[in-house]
């Protein structure tokens, strides 16, 4: 079992629920009314926020939604990464290229004496 349940019902247990008045474009229906919505997950301390609707309705399930998705990731376990060692054709064409470089800047250093 997942450490931290994505379910509706879990989020709506272990997430506060905040309503505030959001910024931006959508006239008086937007600036007098607390449509945006913020959720903050108790045990992990994880904010999300949702403004982009003019219904608090839609802002909230948006929230939901967010903070499932970074609760799902934040719990994917990831493949270590294993190491590689560079091939021989690499190494030398590295160095090729180094010893291209120095050549050329050699030749700046070096401006004759007219």
């Amino acid at each position: 079992m997942d450490p931290y349940p994505t379910d509706r019902e879990s989020l709506e247990h272990d997430c506060d629920l905040e309503f505030f008045i959001a910024s931006g474009p959508g006239g008086q229906h937007r600036n007098k009314v607390e449509t945006g919505v913020r959720l903050v997950h108790r045990p992990t301390g994880i904010t999300v926020t949702a403004v982009e609707r003019r219904s608090q309705h839609a802002n909230r399930e948006a929230a939901f939604e967010r903070m499932a998705a970074r609760l799902q990731e934040l719990q994917r376990v990831r493949k270590p990464r294993r190491r590689t060692r560079p091939t021989a054709a690499s190494r030398v064409r590295r160095l090729e290229a180094k010893h291209r470089v120095s050549q050329l800047k050699r030749q700046r250093s070096t401006a004759p004496n007219d």
